[in-house]
């Protein structure tokens, strides 16, 4: 088999890279090792950017986005039980988010896919890259018992961070830079309404708390947590006594409580891989950065990658510009890096640190009330919040 892109992995990156590279008249195929089911299983986040929602409307996806997604034009942000309305469109320039949750993205991208007649396949195993500096790069795959080869002029690698196409890179080739974080977040789905028209980051001196959505009847709420925490020590009773007791008041005494439909914890951790590529493999999403989930990014800065190599993949088929291959890694990086401030940021605002003394707690509170007393302050925010510009491609 032959294509022109092969696109290593199925989750929403993966799939749009996918959309918009078919769309463009460039052929694709890409590989998947799960399930459609599995693909769709996983809970993830559900705010998306101005530039990913302006995305998926270009790639032909956002009919049902744009009818059942929920336009959010701010944020509630709580400290010492004191409750603050930060108004993104008014300090961003008019920008909002939207609220719409990654499995319908998923979704809504699988359909596409499906419809478009582009070939997909499932449950493709051991897949190996093979010579990715050449300028005939290959994939190998186990489908059904059988070994499969994919010739192909250039490879995504839209399979997460524990995915095969960043492991494929020999050793001393990439630079890692990583933090990781003492806590987790808990976090539970219910079908019950949310308990504020607009998502609310509280810190509390017994540990963060995020208020999320996923539409009008579906909430999505987290707890920071220490990381040894297990999730079957926390039925839904103890989750919701928790969160009441880290919210204000006026919040905790209207919020509706019920059976959780998912509960997961996840450890926060900031990652960066330079480069994002190696010869024709390029790195997308989680295959080269991770942020923690304060900010809002991490489905947001795949999707910058995915816009980034989309618009030099257009360049070169048809104006033969390879040469800007060679920018792909620096152009996603200087968004990424900005992202991985303002994710890392947020953490340091808004959690509960194990190791914090006296000084640290004031230069906390002296953050908190200089961003949000400030314009400038509130503008730094809310900009970063609606994220930052696409880089341009010339």
């Amino acid at each position: 088999m032959k294509t022109q892109v092969a696109i290593i992995g199925a989750g929403p990156s993966g799939l749009l890279l996918g959309q918009l590279l078919h769309r463009a008249g460039i052929d694709t195929l890409i590989l998947e090792r799960q399930t459609p089911d599995y693909v769709l299983g996983r809970i993830r986040a559900g705010v998306l950017e101005q530039g990913m929602v302006d995305l998926l409307r270009e790639a032909g996806v956002s009919e049902r986005m744009d009818r059942e997604g929920l336009v959010h034009e701010g944020i509630e942000l709580v400290f010492a039980g004191k409750r603050q309305r930060l108004d993104l469109k008014a300090h961003s320039g008019g920008k909002t988010v939207m609220i719409y949750g990654q499995t319908e993205v998923t979704r809504d991208l699988m359909q596409a896919r499906q419809a478009s007649g582009a070939p997909i396949v499932y449950e493709a195993g051991d897949v190996r890259i093979q010579d990715a500096k050449s300028e005939a790069p290959y994939l190998t795959y186990l489908k059904d018992g059988e070994r499969h080869r994919l010739d192909c002029d250039y490879i995504a690698g839209c399979d997460g961070f524990h995915g095969v196409a960043r492991q494929s890179i020999p050793d001393g080739v990439l630079q890692t830079f990583e933090r990781v974080y003492p806590f987790g977040w808990l976090g539970l789905l219910s079908d019950t309404p949310p308990v504020n028209h607009e998502l609310i980051y509280a810190h509390h001196e017994r540990g963060f708390v995020l208020c999320s959505q996923r539409s009008e009847t579906r909430s999505r709420y987290y707890l920071q947590v220490p990381l040894e925490e297990k999730v079957e020590d926390w039925p839904d009773e103890r989750f919701w006594q928790e969160l009441k007791t880290r919210l204000p008041r006026d919040v905790a005494d209207r919020l509706v409580t019920g059976p959780s439909l998912e509960k997961s914890i996840a450890p926060l951790r900031s990652f960066v891989v330079e480069p994002m590529q190696y010869g024709r493999l390029f790195l997308l999403g989680d295959a080269a950065h991770i942020v923690p989930p304060t900010g809002a990014k991490g489905l947001n800065l795949a999707a910058s990658d995915v816009s980034t190599l989309y618009r030099i993949l257009l360049k070169v088929y048809r104006e033969g510009r390879v040469e800007l291959l060679q920018r792909y890694s620096q152009a996603c990086l200087r968004r990424i890096w900005k992202a991985e401030r303002f994710s890392w940021w947020m953490t340091q605002l808004l959690h509960e640190f194990p190791e914090k003394d006296g000084f640290d707690r004031r230069l906390q509170e002296t953050e908190r009330d200089y961003f949000l007393n400030s314009p400038a302050g509130r503008a730094t925010i809310a900009e970063n919040y609606v994220g930052l510009p696409y880089e341009p491609i010339d």
